[in-house]
């Protein structure tokens, strides 16, 4: 029998390997590395000193731990927002399914001023948490509002497919053999969507801990209390401290690397167990 020989509309490995390093090397490889070189002028001990400062590190706090809040809040809330558009017709549902895309259309600045507008202790949300004793903007907790805001997206748009290809036969399946709306949510559908929903989160988590623009102006930016590093690493280089502003960038940039590697260890992990099933 004759073989006929596969052609691919892309030209072969070869070409397509070598334009994908390079493109990578100029874009993403490159850049990075400036990060190691110019991080080098300060030594090890300096590069430790300046990554490790009390203030420094209260920025990492903040800006790591207000980065896994709002993703988390991002995952369970995004999922109900991408439940509802895909499972439910209703009026509007256009409309609400492009605000949905707004944090990505807004200027982060825009968004920030927009949001400490809002959760101020004169603004139309703020004046009413202030009332009752909880401060908004200027507080950790307005960075994780802005976190929140510009993560959303990530999740509802990962989670959508996801939810789409799940077939309502097998939770009428589930239904038919006794499980109630708990049950067939755990068993059924978070099963299927966990791989969607853990990207979603690590798309969030990761947007959010480089996030600047729509954090600079809700946080208030007072040092040991609601600075990022993101800020930190700005303040830097206004300063003409090129060496610091690296040596932090590249402490940002292993750290998230080992958290979003950890992360995509458990959802191979979680796909793994789900096949093993």
């Amino acid at each position: 029998m004759a073989r006929f020989k596969r052609h691919h509309a892309l030209p072969g490995f070869g070409l397509t390997m070598g334009f994908t390093l390079c493109y990578l090397s100029l874009i993403v490889l490159i850049p990075l590395s400036t990060l190691l070189l110019r991080s080098a002028g300060l030594g090890w001990s300096g590069l430790w000193q300046t990554a490790t400062s009390p203030r420094v590190l209260a920025a990492y706090k903040l800006t790591f731990g207000a980065s896994v809040i709002a993703a988390g809040i991002n995952g369970l809330f995004g999922f109900i927002v991408a439940w509802t558009l895909v499972r439910y017709r209703f009026p509007g549902k256009r409309f609400v399914d492009a605000m949905v895309d707004l944090p990505f259309a807004l200027p982060t600045a825009v968004s920030g001023i927009a949001l400490t507008a809002v959760y101020s202790a004169n603004g139309w949300i703020g004046r009413h948490l202030d009332a009752i004793g909880i401060k908004a903007a200027f507080s950790p907790l307005g960075v994780t509002i802005a976190l929140t805001f510009i993560g959303l997206p990530f999740v509802v748009r990962t989670l959508q497919p996801a939810l789409e290809d799940l077939d309502m036969e097998v939770e009428e399946a589930a239904s038919s053999l006794g499980a109630n709306r708990i049950q067939t949510l755990q068993r059924v559908i978070l099963p299927s969507v966990m791989p969607a929903l853990l990207t979603g989160f690590t798309l969030a988590f990761a947007r959010a801990i480089g996030e600047y623009g729509s954090v600079v102006f809700i946080s208030g930016n007072m040092p040991m209390k609601t600075e990022i590093v993101p800020l930190l690493i700005v303040s830097k280089l206004e300063q003409y401290d090129y060496a610091g502003a690296a040596a932090l960038g590249l402490s940002m940039l292993m750290i998230s690397f080992v958290i979003l590697l950890a992360i995509n260890g458990i959802q191979w992990w979680s796909q793994r167990h789900r096949a093993g099933a």
